[in-house]
């Protein structure tokens, strides 16, 4: 007698931005007008800044470190990784941190890079766990400064292409903490399915009113997670 088929999990797309870590504590540099925790965003993350002053990125980058390795996941973390008992999912995080990692998620894309990892200035490709302050002067085998993993502004983001098939493939959509103003990131919405339902969870709704069947959840991460585990009836 055949057995019957597995029924497969429905595809979970979840895209991340800094609103989810916030309440972990982590800022973002648009909580102000262009500063970055005192710091201009041209001088600690564009390519111009690291070679005028790669002593002043590297500083900033440590500092960063620091906050990301005593911060913990917060609630919404912690609910998104609930949703694989039921769902099959994907996250594509703009978010530097691993606090959806350390929440237990499986499946994590970062686009803008990992700042627990460093590579050389020369490899984009060849990187290295790190906890600890990268200094000037740490070089690679290839002779070439060590750098935070990280995209800064005016880099390629070449995670994009990997991106874009997962959100093609989704069968629900979340949206949470994110203005959708950084390119191309903000972008990846457009590839999401017009039938596939998608949830914005954020105090301040991002502009998503050109998309159809757009759910609005105008709470923070951790409140608006729960919400939308009720649109999802989730009762847990």
């Amino acid at each position: 007698m055949d057995l019957p088929e597995k029924k497969s999990k429905k595809k979970l797309v979840v895209l991340t931005g800094a609103g989810i870590s916030a309440e972990s504590g982590l800022k973002t540099f648009r909580d102000t007008d262009g500063l970055w925790e005192g710091y201009n965003i041209e001088d600690v993350a564009t390519p111009r800044g690291w070679r005028k002053n790669p002593q002043m990125v590297l500083d900033f980058y440590n500092l960063r470190r620091k906050d990301v390795m005593n911060a913990v996941p917060n609630a919404a973390h912690i609910a998104i990784s609930g949703l694989q008992n039921y769902y099959d999912v994907h996250i594509v995080t703009q978010n530097i941190d691993d606090l959806h990692e350390r929440a237990g998620s499986k499946k994590v894309l970062h686009l803008h890079g990992e700042i627990l990892k460093m590579r050389s200035e020369k490899n984009e490709h060849k990187y290295y766990t790190v906890r600890q302050d990268i200094k000037l002067g740490d070089k690679d085998a290839d002779g070439s400064q060590f750098r935070p993993h990280v995209v800064w502004f005016e880099e390629p983001v070449p995670m994009i292409e990997e991106a874009i098939p997962i959100m093609y493939d989704a069968d629900i959509f979340v949206l949470i903490g994110t203005s959708l103003v950084v390119y191309p990131a903000a972008g990846l919405v457009d590839y999401v399915k017009e039938k596939v339902t998608k949830y914005v969870i954020d105090k301040n709704i991002p502009p998503v009113s050109r998309y159809k069947n757009i759910v609005p959840i105008q709470l923070p991460a951790t409140q608006g997670v729960a919400e939308l585990k009720k649109h999802l009836q989730i009762m847990v």
